[in-house]
């Protein structure tokens, strides 16, 4: 159906529904990082600040403004590694909150089923069991099709097949994937053509976030103590993960924020310093 343009010039517009700051339900997302950095527990995490309406379930602090159900389709571990990831994050969630994400979350290992969304028919079972969904997560993206990830047609044909996913369900698709090894090799994985693969996976997303590892430097200059500002030095960094957005079509793009990896894996905001003795303390907005 065509734009009514007089109503779009005269009229008030429709509130952006967004389903986290810059991402916009019925689109599709990426999330992009090196292996074993924490792109799956950030996501997962996610989606139950997604799930969870009450107090106590925004873990990685998206303040979402709405919530509802979240499918999360799980291609890369074993049902048993997904129970002990739940149950690390279950100690840091209030007891209101991790009842209303076993509500709203479902937690789908399909690890060895070789789904492909190209089929049609693992395509309608999609979107059917996914009707009612405000948030879809597909970790990761190679689990989910067979595709060639180098040809920017396929990529194409398949982010487009994901863009109806989330217009038959109106639900933001959120898939996950990794970076390319040069990317990571010169440490610029949180750029937006980080991603591994044909162009067309992040030129076609309207959303891209990315997790990345502190790096040496990075661990120098920045202090996870207030007080005497002591760098967080080469032995901790692993310890550390910073998330941002490397590309957003529907809002300001918002500032870098750190993470702590805590025990079993769990992400938790941290507050960062500039590794110094002034007196005037910043929190961290970048290493020069």
């Amino acid at each position: 159906m065509a734009i009514d343009l007089q109503t779009a010039f005269e009229s008030e517009p429709p509130t952006l529904d967004f389903i986290w700051p810059g991402f916009l339900a019925g689109t599709v997302g990426a999330l992009v990082a090196p292996g074993a950095t924490g792109k799956s527990f950030w996501a997962l995490e996610a989606a139950m600040s997604i799930a969870c309406s009450s107090a106590g379930g925004d873990l990685v602090g998206l303040n979402p403004t709405h919530t509802g159900r979240v499918i999360y389709l799980a291609g890369e571990d074993p049902p048993a590694a997904l129970v002990c990831r739940v149950h690390a994050i279950g100690k840091h969630l209030v007891r209101q909150a991790r009842e209303i994400i076993m509500e709203n979350l479902t937690l789908e290992p399909i690890m060895g089923q070789r789904m492909n969304v190209m089929d049609s028919r693992h395509l309608a079972r999609i979107i059917d069991f996914c009707g009612d969904a405000r948030l879809i997560v597909l970790d990761t993206l190679s689990r989910i099709h067979c595709l060639d990830e180098n040809s920017n047609g396929d990529m194409a044909r398949l982010v487009g097949t994901l863009e109806h996913v989330a217009s038959s369900t109106g639900a933001a698709i959120l898939y996950l994937h990794h970076v390319s090894k040069g990317s990571a090799r010169e440490f610029q994985t949180d750029q937006q053509q980080a991603a591994r693969g044909a162009s067309a996976l992040i030129d076609n997303a309207r959303w891209c976030g990315f997790v990345a590892k502190m790096t040496e430097k990075e661990s120098e200059c920045l202090s996870d103590l207030p007080d005497d500002r002591k760098p967080i030095g080469n032995d901790r960094r692993g310890h550390f993960v910073r998330f941002g957005v490397s590309k957003q079509n529907y809002d300001a793009t918002p500032l870098d924020r750190w993470y702590q990896r805590r025990s079993g894996g769990v992400l938790l905001p941290v507050k960062l310093f500039e590794a110094t003795q002034e007196s005037n303390r910043k929190v961290w907005r970048g290493c020069a």
